[in-house]
């Protein structure tokens, strides 16, 4: 049972909330430029994610990349690393201090320390009508983890999947670096939840996934700040309106295709710095 309220109990909690990070203060992406280029660009590559696998991808800085969801409602488990350095990889804990809890169009997916610079903008997003429901769900969430085969295990009492997208995940990069299994887990990390409908229930703070709203023809669409190395796993709880790690949910492809602008439409443009912070932590 929870402690009684002390006297001045409302008091507390009538304090109004200060955003932590105010995004008026963060470098504003180019929009206007990135969509330019966009319009003019060709494609240069698309890779089919199969249901409950995942695939890589690569995109040069300057490219634009494109998730699409082609055959039914389907979520995906998206991590991004520099191409040339996995140690420099998404870092969804900051984006979501700094952007929220879900991300939509000129939010940005930022790296991991000491990094910490933008990796992608996401410049279309076919989803963003959706807004916030009625029990608080919203689309594209940087909250989830990834579903895992060691949670499963844990909640199932032992059972073994090997199909959670942290697996997928792992194969995909394993395959594609030539690192070993053991050696890949390590560089996977904490996914953008693209298409996912989720949030947290009101009472008990629980996160919670349903019927995410994506159909065929949706998509989200990404601006490549760095060379990118990408992974996404269609993930195996098919639209997630009521389980993942399954192998009974109705599962679909999800579609990555990759653009390249025309020469010339993004003079001026420059990949960002890494963090100026000297890392000297005071001493």
């Amino acid at each position: 049972m929870p402690r009684p309220d002390p006297a001045d109990a409302r008091a507390r909690r009538a304090v109004r909330p200060v955003i932590a990070y105010p995004g008026d203060s963060l470098p504003a992406p180019a929009l206007s430029l990135y969509r330019a280029a966009r319009a003019g660009a060709r494609k240069m590559d698309e890779v089919l994610v199969p249901p409950r696998e995942a695939r890589c991808f690569r995109v040069a800085a300057g490219q634009v990349f494109r998730i699409s969801s082609v055959q039914g409602p389907q979520v995906g488990d998206l991590n991004l690393w520099n191409a040339t350095d996995l140690s420099e990889r998404f870092y969804s804990g900051k984006t979501r201090a700094l952007h929220g809890t879900h991300l939509s169009t000129g939010d940005r997916m930022w790296s991991a320390f000491p990094h910490l610079r933008p990796m992608a903008t996401i410049v279309e997003d076919t989803l963003d009508w959706y807004g916030t429901d009625e029990f608080g769900g919203r689309v594209h969430d940087v909250i989830g983890t990834r579903c895992d085969p060691y949670t499963h295990a844990l909640l199932s009492g032992g059972d073994a999947y090997h199909h959670c997208c942290h697996s997928n995940l792992t194969r995909a990069l394993a395959e594609e670096t030539g690192l070993s299994l053991a050696d890949a887990e390590g560089h996977v990390h904490d996914v953008l939840n693209v298409f996912m409908c989720t949030g947290f229930t009101r009472n008990t703070g629980q996160y919670f996934m349903k019927a995410s709203p994506v159909r065929p023809g949706d998509y989200l669409e990404f601006f490549a700040e760095i060379d990118l190395l990408g992974a996404l796993s269609a993930c195996p709880g098919g639209d997630c309106s009521a389980e993942h790690s399954s192998d009974m949910a109705a599962c679909f492809p999800l579609l990555v295709e990759v653009f390249a602008p025309q020469a010339g439409a993004l003079d001026g443009w420059t990949p960002p710095a890494p963090n100026p912070y000297d890392r000297s932590h005071g001493t």
